[in-house]
């Protein structure tokens, strides 16, 4: 049997997938990029964790999420990479442009005759502006609640159980997360609407979301990709149409076989070396 077709998408969007810790599901997300073939990808924010980077946790999965993604580079897709608050180190080399690759802070896109305001969100968060320490602290913390819920659902697997997100749990129960996802979206509309945008996309709240806000002064299509920690969702955009696109629905993802080879870790030099012939390649 040949190879199965890949689907068509015009535009995809992925933020939050936090390569270089333990929630991050790579995997998973290999699978997902091996049944698309995109014309455009942004990168909006927080794809490397350099926050909690360390060579101690590097899996061969999540360098071949970069090896995937740069060798599209070669097949004429267009790549930009907008930075967020866990990948903040990237924002010096804002403007930043080699063929059909680009590093930025924010990206307008045209869609048929319409204005998309792209970019990460982390300006709207008060704790990232005022006490970062405290948001990195609360980092450490969340990556701690994933690597317990790993446990956890690895118990659950064995008995037969339905897995569980306990951050999304956790987020779900307090009424100021709920407040505080709300009060991000209503921001992010009002300054889109001020400034006449169709659509403001965003990441950084691990809130997968497509939805019409309507104010006085008008109305904006408000967007988010969720993330690859907890929902595993991305937003997909082709013929006009906006959609979220969750892995948990996608059978035929799931159903990729990724070689075994890429559950090993690499060891300390191997890492670098191979992020410094990926970014050569894309000089090339």
């Amino acid at each position: 049997m040949g190879k199965k077709r890949k689907r068509d998408v015009e535009l995809v969007i992925l933020s939050d997938i936090h390569l270089g810790t333990y929630g991050c599901h790579a995997e998973d997300l290999l699978r997902y990029l091996k049944t698309i073939n995109p014309k455009r990808i942004v990168l909006n924010g927080d794809i490397i964790d350099m926050w909690q980077f360390t060579k101690r946790y590097w899996p061969k999965s999540h360098m071949q999420v970069i090896k995937h993604i740069t060798g599209l580079l070669a097949k004429n897709t267009k790549i930009a990479y907008l930075t967020g608050n866990h990948d903040e180190m990237l924002r010096k080399f804002s403007g930043f442009r080699i063929g059909s690759f680009a590093i930025d802070n924010k990206l307008v896109l045209k869609l048929n005759g319409k204005r998309a305001w792209i970019f990460h969100g982390d300006v709207f968060d008060v704790t990232m502006k005022y006490s970062k320490w405290l948001a990195k602290l609360g980092a450490i913390g969340y990556d701690v609640l994933i690597v317990i819920n790993s446990i956890v659902n690895w118990v659950l697997n064995r008995f037969g159980k339905e897995k569980i997100s306990l951050s999304k749990r956790v987020k779900d129960s307090v009424k100021k997360a709920v407040k505080f996802i709300n009060d991000f979206e209503k921001i992010a509309a009002d300054i889109a609407i001020e400034n006449g945008y169709d659509y403001v996309v965003c990441g950084h709240i691990h809130h997968p979301e497509i939805k019409k806000i309507s104010t006085e002064k008008g109305h904006v299509m408000y967007l988010n990709s969720g993330d690859w920690v907890e929902n595993l969702t991305s937003l997909e955009y082709s013929d006009g149409k906006w959609r979220i696109y969750r892995y948990h629905e996608d059978s035929k993802a799931q159903a990729v076989k990724l070689p075994k080879r890429l559950i090993t870790k690499l060891d300390n030099d191997q890492i670098f070396n191979d992020l410094v012939n990926e970014f050569i390649k894309i000089k090339k």
